[in-house]
Order: C-alpha cells, then sequence, then structure tokens
C-alpha cells in the first residue's frame, strides 16, 4: 500500500512539473508593432524587402504619399488574400492620414495571417519627403 501511494505521489510531482515547463515552441506573433514615424524612416532606409502600404482613399493618395508607397485603401482589406501582398512574412510599413485607418487595416492584415506589421500614423506626422500622382 506504501508503495502504491509513493508511486501516485510521484506521478502528481512529475505531472505539476511537466505542466510548469517553459514553452521552448515558435513564438507566433499575433499583433501588429506600433512605431513613429522616424522609426519607420529609419527601417526605409537600413532594410530591404519592405513594402510601404498606404491606406486612405485613391484621392488622398494622388495628393501626396510616402515615396515608394502602394496604395490599399483600408476599405479594400476583407478577408481574402491581398494580390500585391503575397509573402505574410514581408515587412509591411502602414501608414495613413491620422492613425486611425492604419490602426484597422494593421489589425486586419494580422487577422489575415500577416505577421511583420509595422503600423506607423499618419503622413501628418510624416516629416519627410512626399510624391504626388
Amino acid at each position: 500500500m506504501k508503495k502504491i501511494l509513493i508511486i501516485i505521489l510521484m506521478l502528481a510531482i512529475i505531472t505539476a512539473l511537466v505542466g510548469c515547463a517553459e514553452d521552448k515552441g515558435v513564438d507566433v506573433k499575433n499583433t501588429y508593432e506600433k512605431i513613429t514615424a522616424t522609426e519607420a524612416k529609419k527601417m526605409m532606409d537600413e532594410k530591404s524587402g519592405y513594402i510601404i502600404l498606404d491606406v486612405r482613399t485613391k484621392d488622398e493618395y494622388k495628393g501626396g504619399h510616402i515615396p515608394g508607397a502602394v496604395l490599399l485603401p483600408n476599405e479594400s482589406i476583407g478577408k481574402e488574400t491581398i494580390d500585391i501582398l503575397p509573402d505574410k512574412d514581408q515587412i509591411i510599413l502602414i501608414y495613413c492620414r491620422s492613425g486611425r485607418r492604419s490602426k484597422e487595416a494593421a489589425a486586419k492584415l494580422v487577422n489575415l495571417g500577416y505577421t511583420n506589421i509595422y503600423e506607423f500614423g499618419g503622413i501628418i506626422d510624416w516629416t519627410y519627403d512626399i510624391v504626388t500622382d
């Protein structure tokens, strides 16, 4: 009887220790990162392979946008894969006018499985070059 009690106690301890073990699995990023316009500019200057996503309307985009930015209005981001964003692990830098739509777009992209999203607010905070169409 004593041996059975010891075995049960040992199994309980082992189970407790396994439950407390540190998870060393893959860290899955399920959110986007909020950065400043200055941090976004630094990434643009130092990194490659990123895409700058302008989520404003077509008219707003034509009125002035960050050089190299691609237009993808927030309203057009739905539940399907986006053709202009085939790589879900690519660095995506998102902005709008004031920051509201870029936050919404970033959250939508995360829900679609994109993993490397950086939202940097609005073009009203951008103190660097802009271009017009």
